[in-house]
């Protein structure tokens, strides 16, 4: 089974290789975050269960988290030095009601920026991401790509990794432009590494052997 498109080719046999149902990994009880981002996303975790509002603070960050992504502007306010946080949370409220996210990710996002701690927030997302599939008894796992991928793409991308793993998958991606094309997958302690950078490397260093 091949995926392609925006700018990978991915073959799951050779994937599936790596990894059997049975195989162990992050669980309900035995994940762990940590640091600055560990410490605000169980503070977000623990309001929400309470609020009863997991899965709406889950699709509020993931909304915030692809805008992070696509536009550059944000980025570099969420992690300036320079711009003071009255300008960093007028700014990110004015993002957060562009984008319709609930009362609850606002007051935190509004406390983080308060803080000066907006500069951890993508930690913050992935950190969240990881207790709330702990509670669903989920494995987490990570795609890194060339170029982003489309919602089609990460649908066919978790399903492949379900069927490899044989458990449900709490799937979480990221850009990465010096992989050139090609995609890196991290479950656990595991990584396959089917970059075009990596495949580069290797040839590079076995054209040193050459001559």
């Amino acid at each position: 089974m091949f995926i392609t498109g925006g700018g990978f080719q991915f073959c799951w046999t050779y994937f599936a290789s790596f990894f059997s149902p049975g195989d162990r990994f992050l669980s309900a009880e035995n994940i762990t975050v940590s640091g600055i981002a560990g410490r605000y996303a169980t503070a977000l975790f623990d309001l929400a269960v309470s609020a009863k509002e997991l899965d709406a603070v889950a699709g509020d960050l993931a909304t915030l988290k692809s805008m992070m992504d696509d536009n550059k502007d944000l980025a570099r306010l969420v992690k300036s030095p320079i711009i003071s946080r009255a300008d960093q949370a007028r700014a990110m409220g004015a993002v957060l009601e562009k984008l319709g996210v609930g009362d609850l990710v606002r007051r935190f996002i509004g406390t983080v920026a308060q803080n000066r701690r907006l500069f951890a927030l993508p930690g913050m997302i992935g950190a969240y991401n990881q207790l709330l599939a702990a509670e669903r008894g989920e494995v987490v796992a990570r795609v890194s790509s060339a170029k982003k991928l489309s919602e089609s793409q990460l649908s066919a991308v978790s399903a492949a990794l379900k069927s490899a793993i044989g458990s449900d998958v709490s799937l979480e991606s990221d850009v990465d432009e010096s992989l050139i094309g090609g995609l890196v997958i991290k479950v656990g302690s595991r990584m396959v590494d089917n970059s075009i950078r990596t495949k580069l490397q290797n040839l590079k260093f076995a054209m040193k052997g050459v001559g």
